[in-house]
């Protein structure tokens, strides 16, 4: 009897040790280049939403495309929002000697920069690389970091919104102040509005939880609500468009992906192709054509107009041909 005992109590042992196992592991999927003879190339994406999950599928298709996939094994890794997240999994990457990492986000892209100096680091949905530390100038990329921006074209994003709504004298803003890539794109909203008198209020969402109170706080003060490329209002547009309905007040995104979950417009760029080309980039490291340092940043070469035709119904807003001829209905 005692000798069963001790053996369940083995038994119980190894399946802990198992499981402990899986959980330093992280959340994505495992690894075993290292076995197979492949190169391990690790992505993070910060948090899952249209535009980085676009670029993210991107990247992926370009390495694809390349004929990459009998080379390498992905690491895909979600960090799910949490800074500590980007972290474990940075070391998870850095530990492993992977060959070469991909960053979806500003501060995914951050975090793996902080983490090693050694690693190819293509990064993409990146506002400006340069205001968030990762290089001194886009076009002479000097470490082991490179990529594609996303910065959209505000100057299409105010006259869109000035040729819908022309009488418009304030225009809310919602953003994390923790994304630097948000606090960038404020900055040159607020400069393009001053051009034409329109007056800036911002509002501050620092979690998910924060984007329905915040919200609350335009109702009755703008005329309009924009939503730059940041990760926790994209990650919860529905909870802001349900206030900013119930005011009738039109929201406009950053990219099509705000649209496609309920904002009215957009004047977007896309992040699938942003994505696309940084995966382009990774593949001439990875087969040994470029260095870092031989690809400047880059980004999108145009944008289009997308508009939501149940939200624009919802508002009752007159959106003039001259728009609507080139606008593509969601």
């Amino acid at each position: 009897m005692e000798g069963k005992k001790m053996w369940k109590k083995v038994l119980a042992a190894g399946l802990l040790g198992v499981l402990a196992a899986g959980v330093v592991a992280g959340c994505g999927s495992s690894s075993s280049g290292e076995s197979s003879g492949k190169k391990m190339v690790g992505i993070v994406q910060i948090v899952q939403h249209p535009a980085l999950d676009a670029s993210n599928k991107g990247f992926v298709d370009a390495l694809e495309k390349r004929g990459l996939m009998d080379k390498i094994e992905i690491d895909q890794q979600n960090a799910q929002g949490d800074q500590s997240n980007l972290q474990t999994i940075a070391n998870r990457f850095v530990s492993g000697k992977y060959a070469l990492i991909g960053a979806v986000s500003t501060p995914a892209a951050q975090a793996m920069a902080n983490a090693t100096a050694d690693i190819p680091i293509v990064c993409t949905a990146i506002a400006d690389f340069e205001n968030a530390k990762l290089m001194a100038s886009e076009a002479a990329p000097d470490g082991n970091v490179t990529g594609t921006h996303d910065r959209g074209p505000l100057d299409k994003q105010v006259a869109l919104i000035r040729q819908i709504q022309p009488n418009i004298k304030k225009l809310g803003v919602m953003y994390n102040a923790g994304e630097i890539n948000s606090l960038i794109q404020v900055e040159r909203l607020k400069a393009e509005c001053a051009k034409y008198g329109i007056e800036v209020v911002e509002v501050t969402a620092n979690s998910i939880n924060d984007v329905q109170q915040a919200a609350e706080s335009f109702l009755g003060e703008v005329d309009a609500i924009f939503v730059p490329t940041d990760n926790v209002v994209a990650s919860s547009i529905p909870n802001l468009m349900a206030v900013a309905n119930r005011g009738k007040i039109p929201v406009y995104g950053a990219e099509v992906g705000h649209v496609e979950s309920g904002a009215f417009a957009s004047e977007s760029i896309s992040f699938y192709d942003i994505g696309y080309r940084a995966g382009e980039m990774a593949a001439d490291i990875l087969e040994g054509k470029k260095t870092v340092k031989d690809l400047p940043v880059e980004g999108a070469a145009q944008s289009k107009l997308y508009i939501n035709q149940k939200e624009m119904e919802t508002l009752g807003i007159q959106v003039p041909p001259s728009v609507l001829d080139r606008a593509e209905l969601i």
